[in-house]
């Protein structure tokens, strides 16, 4: 039994002995292995660095979420191969020093690579990421970018009351009158309420007089990260009811109601279907509140003298040590009225001028004569200021043109979200900048209007980088410069009867009449309007407004028309000698083929979902053409061989339809400076083609890129 111990015990101190011989034989004797395993194994790590770094920068900029194994595995990684690099480092050395004696340090080194090269084997196995990111749920542009909130004294107390009351009751009303900061203070309420964590989720939108809840509904299911199934409007509100009753504590600000709001038009849960949802409104009529019935209603005030002289100073950039000019300065700033809006607009449209200007522009205040209604009357004539100061470092003809430009955007309904490329070709259309030829140039010409109207405080920028907006104070400001003189306008909306014709119609030179009823009373056969050169006309959705074909006859002066969702006919438009731009958008166009030799002078057209006969050989006819937008048009679009290379004017050619273009016969369009193009690959040619002066292009197959 003895013997049998004393064995096993023999044994077993030979077999450590052997395992630790074993280990110290390899360190000493398989260095070049042990290295060689090592180097590649810590390569292998520094290339899954780098691609898993790559797949994170791509879902950062898709604004993903990366999942927190991942941050962690790329934080060990990236420790891991710099506490490794003194060893690569002693590799190195080794390899430069062969005549010096290294078997102590090889052995060395060689054990501290062996018990390396395990850990990194064991990051590499863990490195496979099906996804490295996911989507977040939005939390509202508006919170991100508020910045613009001061600390009055009436806004400070407005912002407490708020904070308060949400704890307490379930709707708040904040009134005022326009341009006081009301959605600033909102926005800021929703940021506080954010970083304090007081909700689950926080969504804000806008109602305005005539809100389009279809848009409402996708903004807060965004949030919601809700995707509807269906387009009708009272199942999405269904849909957007469930999803919001499961989500515990939710803040709902709406900006700007005009009217008593049914938030169940919309499928915002309230009262009794929820009781952890709170309202915020905000509205420019106390009389909202009360019918409403806001559990608590706050009034934000103007500022004080002082207040508003203190934001004046800064947006103007006004220093202290400038005596003279602040004391100028200071008058100016109480003409605004105490009005935000109108203290930051004016401020920045005298900011870096010279004592002179801002003597001149005290003066106009001082001499101006109100002749608007008692609320915006205070409010209007410093908007003035910065109109007028567009003039102010250019040339007369470029300052009238950056002015139009401003009035264009009022032509738009109210909180309207405006394409820049729109206004862009509406631009062309009335000949702004004429000295300047190309489209390409005239397109950077009026978008550098557009950022100087943003920098003037007149524009707003929005969520989208393609589209612009204006307030709607500064809306009201722009209509009442167009109650009278050379640039005369008329904006409606919800047009259920033809406006009363009188006598100083005739002198309008814009008109644009929104949502028009398909059965508008009174609606003229033809109208006389001699002076008219903008005509904008909607009719409303999935119900096409039938206009006849001489509507049109006696506005010869006509040089853009923007139709949507109109019925009509080409028939009689060779009675509109001067037409330079035609944009039809979900209309019907009867007689297109057959009459465009009717409008030799047109540069540009567009159609965009719009059904029309047929794209014939008269085409070739409007020889000005220098801009073609083809987009989801609802015909056969064979287009005639070799039509298109015959509008030898073209600059900017855009056909997103399916169609029958060859991409060769294109390159006879040496003018050709923006090309968007789908076609199939019967269509595309191996054959060399050359554009000289294109500079933007978006060229690809049906199938890769979609039929739009």
């Amino acid at each position: 039994m003895a013997e049998s111990v004393a064995s096993a015990a023999v044994q077993n101190v030979t077999n450590q002995a052997m395992t630790y011989a074993s280990h110290y034989v390899r360190y000493f004797f398989c260095y070049g292995e042990i290295v060689q395993d090592f180097t590649n194994q810590r390569k292998t790590l520094e290339s899954k660095i780098q691609r898993v770094e790559i797949c994170v920068e791509g879902a950062e900029r898709q604004n993903e979420v990366i999942y927190k194994d991942v941050e962690n595995w790329l934080t060990r990684a990236k420790n891991e191969l710099k506490e490794t690099q003194n060893l690569q480092d002693e590799i190195d050395r080794v390899k430069c020093f062969k005549w010096c004696p290294k078997w102590g340090w090889r052995y060395f080194l060689s054990k501290k690579l062996a018990e390396k090269t395990p850990i990194i084997s064991k990051l590499l196995e863990t490195s496979n990421f099906a996804q490295v990111g996911y989507r977040g749920s939005l939390q509202g542009i508006e919170f991100i970018t508020s910045t613009d909130f001061m600390y009055s004294e009436s806004s400070k107390s407005a912002l407490n009351q708020i904070m308060e009351a949400i704890k307490v009751v379930n709707m708040i009303g904040l009134h005022g009158m326009p341009g006081v900061g009301k959605t600033t203070l909102a926005k800021e309420v929703g940021k506080h309420a954010r970083e304090q964590k007081l909700f689950d989720k926080v969504v804000m939108f806008t109602m305005s007089q005539n809100p389009d809840i279809n848009k409402i509904q996708h903004k807060v299911a965004a949030v919601f990260d809700l995707k509807f199934r269906t387009d009708i409007e009272d199942t999405r509100a269904e849909e957007l009811f469930r999803c919001m009753q499961r989500v515990n504590k939710i803040l709902v600000i709406v900006d700007d109601l005009w009217e008593e709001l049914k938030l169940e038009t919309i499928g915002i849960p309230f009262g009794d279907d929820h009781k952890g949802c709170k309202i915020l409104l905000t509205t420019r009529q106390q009389q909202v509140c009360s019918k409403i019935k806001c559990q608590k209603e706050i009034q934000l005030g103007i500022l004080s003298k002082d207040e508003a002289w203190v934001l004046f100073r800064d947006q103007a950039g006004l220093e202290d040590d400038c005596s003279i000019l602040n004391e100028v300065a200071k008058e100016v700033a109480g003409e605004c009225k105490g009005l935000p809006l109108a203290i930051v607009t004016v401020a920045k449209a005298l900011k870096d001028r010279s004592l002179d200007e801002w003597r001149d522009a005290n003066q106009r205040f001082k001499d101006s004569t109100h002749l608007y209604d008692e609320v915006l009357g205070g409010v209007l004539e410093p908007l003035k200021l910065s109109y007028d100061y567009l003039k102010k470092g250019n040339n007369q003809m470029t300052g009238n043109h950056i002015q139009m430009c401003f009035l264009l955007c009022s032509l738009f309904p109210e909180d309207y979200e405006i394409l820049l490329e729109l206004l862009i070709i509406c631009g062309i259309g009335l000949g702004l900048f004429p000295n300047v030829y190309s489209i390409e140039d005239k397109r950077k010409r009026i978008v550098e209007a557009l950022k100087k109207l943003q920098k003037s405080g007149l524009l707003l920028e929005t969520d989208g980088a393609d589209t612009i907006r204006m307030h709607d104070v500064v809306r009201d400001f722009a209509h009442s410069l167009t109650l009278k003189g050379e640039n005369r306008f008329m904006v409606k909306n919800k047009l259920k009867e033809w406006p009363d014709m009188v006598e100083s119609f005739e002198y309008y030179t814009a008109i644009a009449l929104w949502d028009c009823s398909s059965n508008i009373k009174n609606f003229p056969e033809k109208v006389e309007f001699s002076k008219l050169k903008t005509l904008f006309l909607h009719g409303e959705e999935d119900d096409l407004l039938v206009v006849s074909s001489t509507f049109f006859e006696e506005m010869k002066a006509l040089q853009v028309l923007l139709l949507v969702n109109v019925n009509f006919s080409l028939k009689g438009f060779h009675f509109l000698p001067n037409l330079k731009t035609l944009l039809c958008t979900e209309c019907k166009v009867e007689n297109f083929s057959s009459s465009l030799i009717n409008m030799r002078r047109l540069e540009i057209l567009v159609l965009t979902e719009t059904e029309i006969d047929e794209i014939s050989e008269e085409l070739v006819k409007l020889s000005t053409l220098k801009y073609l937008r083809l987009s989801g048009v609802k015909a056969t679009m064979k287009i005639p061989p070799k039509l298109v290379s015959r509008l030898m004017s073209l600059q900017e050619l855009h056909v997103t339809s399916n169609n029958n273009i060859n991409l060769l016969e294109l390159s006879s369009l040496s003018r050709l400076t923006a090309l968007s193009l789908y076609f199939s690959t019967n269509q595309f040619s191996q054959e060399d083609f050359v554009f000289p002066k294109l500079q933007r292009y978006e060229v690809g197959p049906l199938l890769a890129l979609g039929r739009r």
